[in-house]
């Protein structure tokens, strides 16, 4: 064994620049290029957003106007602005900034001293401007170091306040980064649902909220409510519910204006007290799921130091207690508790409603208690013997530190999944094999999970029976081919989510993964591409009579090559919950059984592709080349004009 000489020259001290750019991960989690909502660029959006949103919650400032154009981001706000003097290091030096004296931000979202810096680092260009009682003042970075600086103040004209200006540096992101302004409006209807009367502005587009939560809860309904929002109030707490028909809790937690995807002590409190104060209001011991099942609702706090457990603030952490010493759970649970009691004892109407959503979940419960029992027999039976899963090492549900890459793999069949199951890494990565097709469940109720094998089984292995508490995988990956049918059955499987589970896919825990479609090479280079594009540059770059491979399905793609599209650089499309939309009108016209609207809206919106198709189908010779791709083009023509104008294909579809 080589000796490894230990001395004082092996230890290394990194400066604040170095050690954000040599580790991202710490200060803003997933890296990523802007097709996930979690991505870097979007925290680093936030982590400025969020010094505006203090000033704004300290009185200071009642409008944020961003504006984004070709990844470059400006934020400015109208707040009090970073004193003159400090501005270098608020800027620029670790640990440094006002979130430390509780006089002058009592309830931060910002985290002390460290965001901005991050920013600062991880962007090629940085500029931050301070406007203060008639003088203002500059700095440009880049990389962390200054380019500029306007030592001296100078007079200005512009109200007080201050602007950053920033471009992540491809380098630290994936080179090819772009913001979804979907994404970033949806984070800006969040800052103006909790911020009542802050306007903030982006690219021209206002958001604004009168009524907070309550306008909060009224946007997330995708049906109408069984009774009137109910919105509550006490010492730095909020939260306003209601409840729907569908399946699964959907209740957004906020601590200091900071949406907590992954929610923590506040959002369990919440959840206690809402079934303490139905047991005790109704004087009978319900089931906690009877009372929370298809609540819709949010629930905000302000903590003078919260704790959360990461830099990116998505989970507070447990047993947070108030520097007066009040247990913050405790204080939640008693005052949501209180004042729910109150409000039911004045709205009679509303009491008989809730009351009567409970017994009727109640009763749901007990007509599919026989099914459970035996469904969970088989289930911790299966555990045992399931062909259909191959676990894991390292779960969501733990606290490894490897926890958060935990992944479960539905594939399409035994094909697709033993290429995976070769491929995969076996701490973290799982593969559970769906049959062919599974059941179209539109319309059916929560007894189709215990009653299919294949859903009980899943449902099983991800735990998310009860609720997501415990669910077992970070990343739920839906693995298909790229054609007709695989689009069938990656539609299939979100529609079991929605219809049961939506929580899972409004956590952001659903991706569909993608695979290239083409294998372009020659002796000396290989490229692997995702679109018809990507092939014609591929073309182009390699010369004269590349090989050429089209890859029809997941099991045609080698376990060698299949690692390379699984591992840290995998492609994956976030399934989103849509905004603004009627979730049941929508399972209901693309899975119920109005067969013939949605096939003339899949005749019209497919005749382009088809004529396109034709076209080129056209321009071949006769005897096409059964491996060409034109010949591909010409089956997946003829798969798409059946299940349009077949009405046995389209039912389910």
């Amino acid at each position: 064994m080589a000796e490894h000489n230990y001395t004082e020259d092996s230890i290394k001290s990194l400066d604040w620049r170095q050690h954000i750019r040599l580790r991202p991960g710490m200060y803003i989690g997933k890296l990523g290029d802007g097709s996930a909502p979690e991505d870097g660029i979007y925290v680093l959006l936030k982590e400025v957003l969020d010094n505006c949103i203090d000033e704004h919650a300290m009185g200071f400032g009642k409008e944020i106007e961003i504006t984004i154009e070709d990844n470059l981001v400006t934020v400015r706000d109208y707040g009090r602005g970073i004193p003159l003097g400090k501005l270098m290091e608020c800027a620029s030096q670790i640990n440094t900034g006002a979130k430390y004296d509780s006089d002058a931000f009592q309830r931060s979202v910002g985290l002390n001293g460290v965001g901005i810096k991050a920013v600062n680092a991880l962007s090629d260009r940085f500029d931050i401007a301070a406007f203060r009682e008639g003088k203002m003042r500059e700095i440009t970075f880049s990389k962390g170091e200054v380019v500029k600086d306007m030592k001296n103040p100078k007079d200005s004209s512009e109200n007080s306040g201050t602007r950053v200006t920033f471009h992540a540096d491809n380098t630290c992101f994936e080179s090819d980064y772009a913001f979804r302004l979907d994404f970033v409006r949806e984070m800006l209807r969040y800052y103006s649902w909790l911020n009542p009367g802050l306007t903030l502005t982006l690219n021209g587009e206002k958001f604004r909220s009168k009524d907070g939560l309550m306008d909060l809860v009224a946007a997330k309904l995708t049906e109408e409510p069984l009774y009137p929002v109910i919105h509550l109030e006490g010492k730095d707490i909020e939260c306003a519910f209601t409840h729907a028909t569908s399946y699964g809790e959907e209740v957004y937690s906020f601590v200091n204006g900071q949406y907590t995807t992954q929610g923590g002590t506040h959002l369990a409190a919440f959840r206690e007290a809402l079934v303490q104060e139905a047991r005790t209001f109704f004087n009978k011991q319900f089931d906690p799921a009877d009372v929370r099942n298809s609540v819709v609702g949010a629930v905000s706090v302000k903590v003078q130091e919260p704790v959360f457990e990461s830099q990116t603030k998505t989970k507070l952490g447990s047993n947070v207690m108030e520097p007066n010493g009040r247990n913050l759970r405790t204080h939640i649970v008693n005052t949501i508790t209180k004042e729910l009691d109150n409000f039911l004892h004045k709205n009679a109407a509303v009491a008989k409603a809730w009351l009567e959503k409970i017994q009727a979940n109640e009763k749901e419960r007990k007509e599919i208690s026989g099914i459970q029992k035996v469904a969970r027999e088989n289930a911790r039976r299966a555990k045992l013997h399931n062909k259909k899963l191959r676990d894991c090492r390292v779960h969501f549900d733990t606290k490894d530190k490897q926890r958060e890459s935990s992944t479960l793999f539905i594939t399409e069949g035994d094909s697709a999944s033993g290429s995976i199951t070769k491929s995969r890494d076996v701490n973290t990565q799982a593969v559970f094999s769906l049959r062919g097709k599974p059941l179209n469940c539109f319309g059916l109720t929560r007894k189709v999970c215990y009653e299919n094998e294949e859903f009980n089984l899943l449902q099983h292995a991800l735990n998310i029976e009860e609720d997501l508490e415990e669910l077992r995988y970070n990343h739920i990956i839906l693995a298909t081919d790229a054609d007709v049918d695989g689009m069938h059955i990656r539609l299939l499987m979100i529609t079991f989510f929605l219809q049961f589970f939506p929580e899972v896919i409004r956590r952001g825990h659903v991706h569909v993964l993608t695979t290239p479609l083409f294998r372009v090479r020659n002796k000396k280079e290989t490229i692997y591409c995702y679109s018809e594009e990507e092939k014609k540059k591929a073309i182009a770059k390699l010369g004269r009579n590349p090989e050429i491979t089209r890859f029809k399905g997941l099991g045609e793609i080698s376990p060698d090559e299949f690692k390379h599209f699984i591992g840290p650089k995998m492609r994956l499309e976030p399934v989103l919950m849509p905004e603004h939309k009627n979730i049941k009108e929508l399972l209901s016209f693309y899975m119920g059984k109005n067969t013939p609207e949605r096939q003339e809206y899949i005749v019209q919106n497919l005749r382009v592709e088809l004529d396109m198709v034709e076209d080129e189908a056209e321009k071949e010779e006769e005897n096409l080349d059964p491996t060409s791709d034109a010949a591909f083009a010409a089956k997946q023509k003829k798969k798409a004009k059946d299940a349009a104008t077949d009405p046995s294909l389209m039912a389910p579809f």
